[in-house]
């Protein structure tokens, strides 16, 4: 398992220090999960002691979770190996660096979806990475918090349980918000390689327990726009 220390952040390492000098920063800057870590503070249900396994396991998901959606350079990774990494989610052919960027990465590679196009709340082959962000970061304002429930074994192959859940208080894809809570559980495997670098992630959700929680509001007319994704708020969250 990779080391993961708090240098910068409670639960995130390889944010800051020296060995992030020359990191390539999705828009332009570090992001900070302050408010995220506050939302996951006040809303999570288990607290794991500190160097647990658990513990641990969770730190690297956030710490994973922020170099693929906010670092540019697949070199600048430091929990997985670039070259030999893979992701899927429900049994579907896994997708590699590239193939993650060439679809918008972040959450376009989570969503995937077999659905005809007509019935697609969120269509990930419409969306950009900056796009999709900009929609999940603008209807969760206050972050989009993720915690580990259990971890059935630990390296070369982490199996756990996760929660991930927000506030939708902004608007999603011309829905209303509803200031409801939206969570969903799920199981993934993280493999790992002789040098603790994540190599193969699968994921086993159900996409619609979020995006069913997100398309409840109201319907909103043309001129609702999401709010730009240059706000230094919403492009540090995520």
């Amino acid at each position: 398992m990779a080391s993961l220390g708090v240098e910068g952040d409670k639960y995130r390492s390889h944010l800051t220090g020296d060995g992030e000098k020359n990191t390539k920063w999705n828009f332009g800057a570090t992001p900070s999960y302050d408010v995220a870590n506050k939302l996951f503070e006040e809303g999570r249900t288990k607290i794991w002691p500190p160097g647990s396994l658990e513990e641990e396991v969770q730190n690297l998901v956030k710490t994973w979770e922020m170099e693929l959606f906010h670092k540019s350079n697949p070199d600048d990774f430091k929990t997985l190996d670039p070259n030999k990494y893979t992701v899927s989610v429900n049994g579907r052919k896994g997708i590699n660096i590239e193939e993650i960027g060439k679809i918008g990465g972040g959450y376009n590679s989570f969503l995937q979806t077999s659905l005809p196009e007509k019935l697609r709340g969120y269509n990930p082959d419409e969306e950009t990475a900056e796009s999709s962000l900009k929609s999940f970061t603008t209807t969760f304002p206050r972050g989009f918090a993720l915690e580990v429930l259990q971890v059935y074994s630990g390296p070369p192959e982490i199996i756990y349980k996760f929660r991930h859940w927000g506030y939708m208080e902004g608007p999603f894809k011309g829905h209303a918000p509803t200031g409801e809570m939206v969570e969903f559980f799920g199981m993934a495997i993280f493999t790992v390689d002789e040098h603790k670098k994540i190599v193969k992630v699968e994921f086993f959700y159900d996409p619609g327990q979020l995006l069913g929680g997100l398309l409840k509001g109201a319907k909103l007319g043309n001129s609702s726009e999401e709010t730009a994704s240059t706000c230094p708020v919403l492009r540090s969250t995520g």
